[in-house]
């Protein structure tokens, strides 16, 4: 099986993006760009692998809230609220160039959100 067909192998993918958004925080001095840009990845992994879990198509995007619905019309429904999901979506490309740095807060909440979609994700996949 290809990988890309694989949902472990994007769960694999999203869980490693999950640890590197924690290690970015933990450092004594955060990685502010980083936990909040591993945090958008992690979500949007976790949500492709539910989508090719089930069979379904997903366009290429960075929209989780888009990437939601297509989960809710498969019968997932993501307990996340979409404005939660646009603010995380906003990190893809925000904190990949310089600009506005995203506040510790802002990328604590990020880090919760991922972890919210992470969790949902794992049961359904049957993972720990």
């Amino acid at each position: 099986m290809s990988a890309v067909l694989d949902p472990l192998a994007w769960a694999a993918r999203a869980e490693e993006d999950y640890r590197l958004a924690q290690s970015a925080l933990r450092r004594k001095r955060p990685l502010l760009y980083g936990a909040c840009f591993h945090a958008q990845q992690c979500a949007e992994k976790y949500l492709k692998a539910l989508l090719v879990f089930r069979g379904k198509d997903f366009p290429k995007t960075h929209d989780l809230a888009a990437l939601s619905t297509l989960c809710e019309r498969a019968g997932m429904i993501v307990p996340v609220l979409p404005d939660d999901l646009d603010r995380l979506s906003a990190y893809a490309v925000r904190v990949r160039y310089p600009g506005e740095e995203p506040l510790l807060e802002e990328a604590r909440a990020a880090l919760q959100i991922a972890g919210k979609v992470r969790r949902f994700a794992r049961r359904l996949l049957g993972l720990k």
